[in-house]
């Protein structure tokens, strides 16, 4: 009769610890720029902020990543970049955005110009994009291309 009454208690409770669950569900975005095109910056950051701000609204929290690679790199660069005004203002108000920069290209790029390019201080190195975004992928992160 225990086993009985321990099952429907536990049936009870289930829905309790699914809810629960649920809500501390953290989403995960990683968003992909790969053009040194301040445009298509501009509508990684604009997803970024909206889907933020979405989530931030049902009291439910997100995490975004851009991972930056191939000239796309140069929307993370400090003496390149046209959206570094844009990236200090994610920094300030939106903590829950990073921004990853593939090393692969920093090297390129640094073999190209004789000097490593410097990056905006909240870009994060990563060793290559495009594996970051398929590791991303692996763990469940949703993966856009604005």
């Amino acid at each position: 009769m225990s086993f009985v009454r321990f099952a429907f208690a536990a049936l009870l409770l289930l829905p309790l610890a699914m809810s629960d669950a649920h809500a501390e569900a953290k989403h995960r975005l990683a968003l992909q720029i790969s053009d040194n095109d301040p445009a298509k910056m501009n509508a990684v950051l604009n997803v970024a902020a909206n889907v933020s701000k979405y989530y931030s609204d049902k009291g439910e929290e997100v995490d975004v990543q851009i991972v930056a690679f191939n000239a796309g790199l140069h929307m993370l660069r400090e003496d390149t970049s046209a959206v570094k005004p844009r990236l200090k203002s994610f920094k300030q108000g939106m903590p829950n955005v990073s921004f990853m920069a593939c090393e692969n290209t920093l090297e390129a790029m640094t073999k190209t110009e004789g000097k490593e390019p410097p990056l905006v201080e909240n870009a994060t190195r990563v060793p290559a994009g495009v594996v970051t975004l398929m590791e991303l992928g692996e763990k469940g992160w949703t993966i856009v291309r604005p």
